[in-house]
Protein backbone atom coordinates (compact mmCIF):
# COMPACT_ATOMS: atom_id res chain seq x y z
CA UNK A 1 0.00 0.00 0.00
CA UNK A 2 1.39 3.28 -1.00
CA UNK A 3 1.28 6.27 1.26
CA UNK A 4 0.53 9.18 -0.78
CA UNK A 5 2.17 12.48 0.57
CA UNK A 6 0.57 15.75 -0.16
CA UNK A 7 2.82 18.55 0.27
CA UNK A 8 1.56 22.29 0.25
CA UNK A 9 3.24 24.58 -2.81
CA UNK A 10 1.50 27.71 -2.44
CA UNK A 11 -1.15 28.49 -5.08
CA UNK A 12 -0.33 31.28 -7.32
CA UNK A 13 -3.35 33.82 -7.28
CA UNK A 14 -5.24 35.29 -10.00
CA UNK A 15 -4.76 38.69 -10.70
CA UNK A 16 -8.27 39.69 -9.71
CA UNK A 17 -7.50 38.45 -6.48
CA UNK A 18 -3.98 40.95 -5.97
CA UNK A 19 -6.37 43.63 -7.42
CA UNK A 20 -8.71 43.92 -4.80
CA UNK A 21 -6.44 43.35 -2.19
CA UNK A 22 -5.01 46.41 -3.38
CA UNK A 23 -8.29 47.96 -4.02
CA UNK A 24 -9.30 47.40 -0.50
CA UNK A 25 -5.62 48.50 0.99
CA UNK A 26 -6.10 52.30 -0.71
CA UNK A 27 -9.80 52.34 0.45
CA UNK A 28 -8.82 51.37 4.25
CA UNK A 29 -6.23 54.36 3.59
CA UNK A 30 -8.73 56.89 2.61
CA UNK A 31 -10.94 55.60 5.12
CA UNK A 32 -8.08 56.79 7.63
CA UNK A 33 -6.75 60.13 5.97
CA UNK A 34 -9.94 61.37 5.12
CA UNK A 35 -13.23 60.15 7.25
CA UNK A 36 -11.68 58.69 10.40
CA UNK A 37 -8.32 60.44 10.74
CA UNK A 38 -6.14 59.32 13.86
CA UNK A 39 -7.82 55.86 14.38
CA UNK A 40 -4.48 54.06 12.92
CA UNK A 41 -6.10 50.35 12.76
CA UNK A 42 -7.75 51.14 9.81
CA UNK A 43 -4.66 52.57 8.24
CA UNK A 44 -2.22 50.14 9.67
CA UNK A 45 -4.96 47.32 7.64
CA UNK A 46 -4.87 49.46 4.70
CA UNK A 47 -1.19 49.10 4.86
CA UNK A 48 -0.80 45.75 5.22
CA UNK A 49 -3.41 44.70 2.60
CA UNK A 50 -1.21 47.15 0.49
CA UNK A 51 1.73 45.45 1.11
CA UNK A 52 0.49 41.90 0.72
CA UNK A 53 -1.41 42.85 -3.08
CA UNK A 54 2.15 43.84 -4.06
CA UNK A 55 3.85 40.90 -2.31
CA UNK A 56 1.50 38.83 -4.34
CA UNK A 57 2.14 40.92 -7.77
CA UNK A 58 5.93 40.13 -7.54
CA UNK A 59 5.83 36.47 -6.70
CA UNK A 60 2.67 35.49 -8.63
CA UNK A 61 2.67 38.04 -11.76
CA UNK A 62 6.56 38.59 -12.12
CA UNK A 63 8.77 41.24 -11.27
CA UNK A 64 7.33 43.56 -13.85
CA UNK A 65 4.43 43.83 -13.21
CA UNK A 66 5.26 43.74 -9.59
CA UNK A 67 7.32 46.61 -10.15
CA UNK A 68 4.09 48.67 -11.75
CA UNK A 69 1.83 48.28 -9.03
CA UNK A 70 4.46 49.43 -6.54
CA UNK A 71 4.99 52.14 -8.29
CA UNK A 72 1.22 52.59 -8.99
CA UNK A 73 0.27 51.99 -5.13
CA UNK A 74 2.90 54.78 -4.00
CA UNK A 75 1.71 57.06 -6.19
CA UNK A 76 -1.81 56.77 -5.10
CA UNK A 77 -0.99 56.66 -1.64
CA UNK A 78 1.37 59.99 -2.16
CA UNK A 79 -2.09 61.41 -4.01
CA UNK A 80 -3.95 60.06 -1.35
CA UNK A 81 -2.25 61.90 1.32
CA UNK A 82 -1.59 65.19 -0.11
CA UNK A 83 -5.36 65.41 -0.43
CA UNK A 84 -5.83 64.37 2.92
CA UNK A 85 -3.47 66.65 4.48
CA UNK A 86 -4.31 69.90 2.24
CA UNK A 87 -5.94 72.88 4.40
CA UNK A 88 -9.34 72.71 3.49
CA UNK A 89 -9.78 68.95 4.18
CA UNK A 90 -7.68 69.24 7.67
CA UNK A 91 -9.82 72.29 9.06
CA UNK A 92 -13.03 70.02 8.77
CA UNK A 93 -11.81 67.78 11.10
CA UNK A 94 -8.82 69.90 13.56
CA UNK A 95 -9.36 71.64 16.07
CA UNK A 96 -9.20 75.41 15.10
CA UNK A 97 -10.49 77.43 18.23
CA UNK A 98 -8.01 79.17 20.35
CA UNK A 99 -8.39 79.15 23.92
CA UNK A 100 -7.22 81.98 25.53
CA UNK A 101 -7.97 81.98 29.16
CA UNK A 102 -6.09 81.22 32.04
CA UNK A 103 -5.76 79.57 35.39
CA UNK A 104 -5.76 81.57 39.02
CA UNK A 105 -2.51 80.91 40.65
CA UNK A 106 -3.56 80.09 44.10
CA UNK A 107 0.29 81.09 44.39
CA UNK A 108 -0.20 84.72 44.01
CA UNK A 109 -4.15 85.30 45.26
CA UNK A 110 -6.19 88.41 44.17
CA UNK A 111 -8.12 88.17 47.60
CA UNK A 112 -5.72 89.39 50.23
CA UNK A 113 -6.31 88.37 54.46
CA UNK A 114 -9.01 91.28 55.60
CA UNK A 115 -10.27 91.41 52.40
CA UNK A 116 -13.99 92.64 53.31
CA UNK A 117 -16.91 90.60 50.89
CA UNK A 118 -20.91 89.98 50.74
CA UNK A 119 -21.53 86.25 51.34
CA UNK A 120 -24.13 85.61 48.27
CA UNK A 121 -24.94 82.57 49.67
CA UNK A 122 -24.98 80.58 53.50
CA UNK A 123 -21.62 79.20 54.15
CA UNK A 124 -22.29 76.12 55.79
CA UNK A 125 -19.41 75.99 56.31
CA UNK A 126 -18.51 76.83 53.13
CA UNK A 127 -20.20 78.91 50.01
CA UNK A 128 -19.68 81.65 47.48
CA UNK A 129 -18.85 85.26 48.35
CA UNK A 130 -18.29 88.31 46.48
CA UNK A 131 -15.11 90.61 46.86
CA UNK A 132 -15.60 93.78 44.81
CA UNK A 133 -16.62 92.23 41.39
CA UNK A 134 -15.26 88.83 41.97
CA UNK A 135 -16.87 85.79 42.94
CA UNK A 136 -14.66 83.39 45.18
CA UNK A 137 -15.65 80.13 47.15
CA UNK A 138 -14.73 80.15 50.37
CA UNK A 139 -15.06 78.50 53.79
CA UNK A 140 -15.81 79.24 57.07
CA UNK A 141 -13.91 77.72 60.57
CA UNK A 142 -16.65 75.75 61.11
CA UNK A 143 -19.45 78.41 61.77
CA UNK A 144 -22.44 78.57 60.02
CA UNK A 145 -22.75 82.22 58.51
CA UNK A 146 -26.27 83.25 56.57
CA UNK A 147 -26.46 84.89 52.94
CA UNK A 148 -26.15 88.79 52.75
CA UNK A 149 -23.33 88.54 55.48
CA UNK A 150 -20.61 90.91 55.57
CA UNK A 151 -17.53 88.53 56.11
CA UNK A 152 -13.43 89.38 56.18
CA UNK A 153 -10.56 87.23 54.85
CA UNK A 154 -8.57 85.55 57.78
CA UNK A 155 -5.79 83.79 55.79
CA UNK A 156 -5.40 81.93 52.11
CA UNK A 157 -4.67 78.23 53.19
CA UNK A 158 -3.13 76.72 49.80
CA UNK A 159 -6.43 76.74 47.65
CA UNK A 160 -9.06 77.44 50.49
CA UNK A 161 -10.20 80.96 51.25
CA UNK A 162 -11.10 80.96 54.88
CA UNK A 163 -13.52 83.95 56.48
CA UNK A 164 -15.21 85.10 59.17
CA UNK A 165 -18.28 87.06 59.75
CA UNK A 166 -17.46 90.78 60.03
CA UNK A 167 -20.66 91.59 62.97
Amino acid sequence: MELLVWTRLPLPMDWLTIALLLLFGLLFLVAEVIFIPGTTVVGLIGFALLAAGIWFGYRDLGAGTGHILLVASLAATGILVYIGLRPRNISRVALNDVNNSHVRDVRLPDVLPGTVGRTLSALRPAGTVLFEDDRREVTTRGEYVAAGTEVRVLRIEQNRIVVESVA
